[in-house]
């Protein structure tokens, strides 16, 4: 694959990874607030304030994961060139997140410092060889006149 389908893929895969954060960051939020339902019928356990602060921070805790995610997911699909950076941080903050998150850092990782990655985001380009002759009996030929032995020119007699 070219450097460019890599850098394709790691935006998707990131964005994806925002996606399924964001979906369970929402069934959290929807298990919990039936949790406070179940709570207020039975007028057990501890209360719905202390729930619902429990919620608010397990969304915010959840959330925090996934930006990094989108905000890279947006940088390699439009070539930014601080998209490295992003890419770091969201595959360190995505890396605990197993399995989905592990997958996902490990392949930006991978991408980011592999040939393909220092391509797009280091500014080295890898030197083309030069072109072939247009006529390719004539490679012998060059070389030949190439390797002869020509002498050194004698130096001026000052005398």
């Amino acid at each position: 694959m070219t450097p460019e389908e890599h850098n394709k893929y790691v935006g998707i895969a990131n964005l994806a990874y925002g996606v399924l954060s964001l979906l369970m960051m929402l069934a959290t939020s929807v298990i919990i607030a039936a949790m406070i339902g179940m709570m207020s019928v039975n007028d057990s356990g501890p209360s719905a304030a202390f729930i619902g602060v429990i919620t608010v921070l397990a969304v915010v805790v959840q959330a925090l994961f996934a930006v990094p995610s989108f905000v890279a997911g947006y940088a390699f699909l439009k070539r930014k060139p601080w998209a490295k950076v992003a890419g770091i941080i969201a595959a360190v903050m995505s890396a605990v997140r197993i399995p989905f998150g592990t997958v996902v850092s490990i392949y930006t990782f991978w991408f980011l410092f592999s040939e393909p990655g220092k391509i797009l985001y280091d500014g080295r380009s890898q030197a083309l060889p030069p072109a072939p002759p247009v006529d390719w009996t004539d490679i012998g030929e060059q070389k030949r006149r190439e390797n002869q032995y020509a002498p050194p020119a004698s130096p001026p007699d000052w005398r």
